[in-house]
């Protein structure tokens, strides 16, 4: 159950939960940071309460010592537990 504390007028950015936030970039390219040395950009499908995500034309983008590796997928199930930040049009980390 969401509680918003929104007035009936226009919002302020600062009053939209989170999952609003999702939700409208749902259709939208997205940047996700995960725990660990992963990071994604992809085409957000759907996601649920667990912020568990569908993502489409994926890049995987690997931090490791042997430097970093770069893996396309048509789709993917994103587990929410292991997301660390998302960033809304973002384009992925950089070079």
């Amino acid at each position: 159950m969401q509680i918003s504390m929104a007035s009936s007028g226009p919002q302020n950015p600062s009053q939209i939960m989170p999952l609003e936030l999702v939700d409208k970039c749902i259709g939208s390219k997205i940047h996700i940071k995960m725990k660990g040395d992963k990071e994604l950009v992809g085409t957000l499908l759907g996601f649920d309460p667990y912020v568990n995500m569908v993502l489409e034309d994926v890049v995987v983008y690997e931090i490791s010592s042997q430097g970093k590796k770069v893996t396309r997928l048509e789709q993917i199930l994103l587990n929410g537990n292991n997301i660390a930040l998302m960033i809304p049009g973002g384009e992925g980390p950089d070079n």
